[in-house]
């Protein structure tokens, strides 16, 4: 099966110096098998090759196309033609690319281990072969309807390419970009995709120095898939149930004539019952589910985490994040790689909060690039539900110390208004307080409504709220909205002043200068999406039920907000659809989040000291001492 475990093929790798032993044991001490073939033997032919007489040689060459040829032809030639693979140069290219596509996989096991003797001796002898070796050995992996024992044919292609990596050092130079090269289209099969991906990801366990490049590529395909289905796409498809998986659902979707014949096969991965109705939603759920058993597999041994190999992989896959997936703009799965291999251990989650953070106070970042970061901590900080009360305080006291020292920096001085271009680092980042708190405020009132309260209340939100440069007007109308009843119900801050303020600033726009429809006023000028929003893929769903924070109603935040306040606000797309449907509607309607966890995970809380600094502008942000466990220290 593609899924199997990607460690079941180190159990190989030990073996290899004992199988070439053997090899060259049996071609020593094995005679010829007697075939009927035409034409002198190798060697002569090689030696006529070179005073001009081409007529052997080209009879050598139809004799290995035969496409009817038998298992003892083959091995009488590869035999022969391993006694002078010394002789075979570049100028001999052509008889190569012909030996090396012997129909060897689906034979016997006889004919698999002559077609692997010659490769390592070929590659050992003619390093100028390499690029073609590799080639014709890794294609076969992907077109595999003509098999039918499928592990079997894997096997046989990882070990040829294991033994060309063991023999030749600059195998991987090589052979990426002929991975590259060969990706399946992303609108092929989910079967297709799946056991490219798969085996793709089991080279990097023989060829580590590959890993990365790998996992960059096949993240860049997912992430095509991801961004051409939407979040309200898939929404719309799943909840109609009106269309099966192999009619009209499929017609309506570009490029789907590129579906392979073995469409139908049901994915080892998951039952028919638990497919996607939605055809590219169905695809990443598949390429999904190989990513993170790859990156589960990869990080534990024997079932128990192995700390230094979950390190490696994490700084691999943060790098893939930094250049693929956090300047994509409203991915919707891609990224809980994250979030997922951040749930196996407490430090790993706080390096990546570490990470974001130091994005998104560095001024030398892209605006673009400091937005996404706060969004994505506020959203990781929102949701992940293995992360304890004492590490989200202490992100919240660095997030909130920084829009201090921002607005000391800014609210006296002559760029001290609203202006997303100007300040959208800042925006985005009070958007990030606002939603952690919005989803995190009861766990911080639990145990000591007092404690709790001190604790919010140091943080001195409504300076924030009423600085000139009025956040409430820029960030989302869903967590403006929520934010203003959460604070007014424990009187921290009272919002909706400024909301009505900056409602009324906000003229409606009825028709455009040159005429034409009404049109709508903006209402996410930040552009803003919440990158750990609920998980839609059905099967690969299942590893985040026990970790993933669902939104639970407040309804009890809203019971002193009068009537005037309670305001209807629509919720882009890539807003939070189930944080806020409206504040009139949280009285008498029960959440009904389509996640319910499984069980809890128990963490070890973490002690925090925090101290305000006051000296520092819009530069990196010391504060104080956080007694957490960084990556270094796990």
């Amino acid at each position: 099966s593609p899924t199997a475990s990607f460690l079941d093929t180190q159990t190989y790798l030990e073996s290899c110096q004992r199988y070439d032993m053997e090899v060259g044991r049996d071609f020593i001490n094995t005679p010829p098998v007697k075939t009927v073939r035409f034409g002198d033997t190798v060697v002569n032919t090689l030696a006529k090759l070179k005073q001009g007489d081409t007529s052997d040689y080209e009879m050598i060459k139809h004799q290995l196309s035969d496409p009817d040829i038998k298992d003892a032809q083959i091995i009488n030639w590869l035999q022969e033609f391993r006694t002078c693979v010394t002789q075979l140069g570049k100028d001999h290219e052509q008889l190569i690319y012909v030996v090396l596509r012997l129909p060897w996989l689906g034979r016997t096991q006889a004919v698999v281990d002559e077609y692997l003797a010659f490769l390592s001796n070929l590659v050992s002898a003619q390093t100028v072969h390499l690029r073609p070796c590799l080639k014709m050995v890794f294609p076969t992996v992907c077109p595999f309807q003509m098999y039918v024992d499928l592990p079997r044919i894997f096997e046989h292609c990882h070990q040829a390419l294991q033994m060309i990596a063991r023999y030749v050092p600059s195998t991987s130079r090589f052979l990426m970009p002929i991975l590259t090269e060969n990706f399946p289209f992303v609108q092929k099969s989910p079967r297709t995709l799946e056991c490219y991906v798969h085996n793709l990801l089991r080279i990097t366990v023989y060829v580590p120095a590959l890993r990365k490049d790998v996992l960059e590529l096949i993240v860049s395909k997912m992430l095509a898939l991801d961004v051409s289905a939407p979040r309200s796409e898939i929404e719309e498809v799943e909840s109609s149930g009106e269309q099966d998986q192999g009619g009209k659902a499929h017609d309506d979707f570009l490029f789907d004539m590129d579906e392979d014949e073995d469409s139908a096969v049901t994915s080892p991965t998951g039952l028919h019952s638990s497919a996607m109705l939605h055809p590219v939603a169905e695809r990443l759920d598949t390429l999904m589910g190989v990513l993170l058993a790859f990156v589960k597999d990869m990080c534990h041994v024997n079932g128990s985490l192995d700390t230094e190999k979950a390190k490696a992989l994490y700084r691999d896959l943060v790098g893939v994040f930094d250049r693929l997936v956090l300047p994509t703009h409203a991915s919707c799965h891609v990224q809980y790689y994250m979030f997922y291999l951040c749930s196996f251990r407490l430090g790993l989650a706080e390096a990546f909060l570490d990470h974001l953070w130091k994005l998104l106070q560095n001024p030398s970042q892209p605006p673009i690039t400091r937005q996404a970061s706060a969004s994505y901590m506020g959203s990781f900080l929102a949701r992940a539900k293995f992360l304890p009360v004492a590490t989200v305080k202490a992100c919240l006291d660095l997030l909130v110390s920084w829009l201090h020292l921002y607005i000391d920096s800014q609210d006296s001085g002559l760029k001290a208004f609203c202006d997303v271009s100007l300040h959208g680092p800042f925006y985005a980042a009070c958007q990030a307080v606002f939603y952690t708190l919005i989803f995190r405020h009861k766990a911080i009132l639990e145990g000591s409504m007092k404690a709790g309260l001190d604790y919010l209340q140091r943080l001195n939100l409504e300076r924030i709220v009423m600085c000139r440069l009025n956040p409430l007007k820029v960030c989302l109308p869903a967590v403006t909205n929520m934010f203003a009843a959460i604070t007014r119900k424990y009187q921290l801050v009272f919002c909706y002043t400024i909301m009505e303020r900056n409602n009324r600033c906000v003229l409606p726009v009825v028709r455009s200068s040159v005429g034409g429809d009404s049109l709508s006023t903006n209402t996410n000028p930040l552009d803003t999406f919440f990158p750990f929003d609920p998980y839609l893929l059905k099967r690969s769903r299942k590893l985040f039920e026990s970790i993933y924070q669902v939104w639970e109603e407040p309804s009890d935040c809203a019971l002193d907000v009068r009537s005037k306040d309670v305001r209807k606000v629509n919720i882009l797309a890539s807003s939070v659809p189930e944080v806020w449907t409206s504040l009139s509607s949280q009285m008498d309607q029960s959440q009904c989040d389509p996640y319910t966890p499984l069980h809890s995970h128990r963490w070890t809380s973490l002690s925090v000291t925090r101290t305000h600094p006051c000296t520092v502008t819009d530069g990196p942000v010391s504060v104080g001492t956080v007694q957490t466990t960084y990556l270094d220290n796990l």
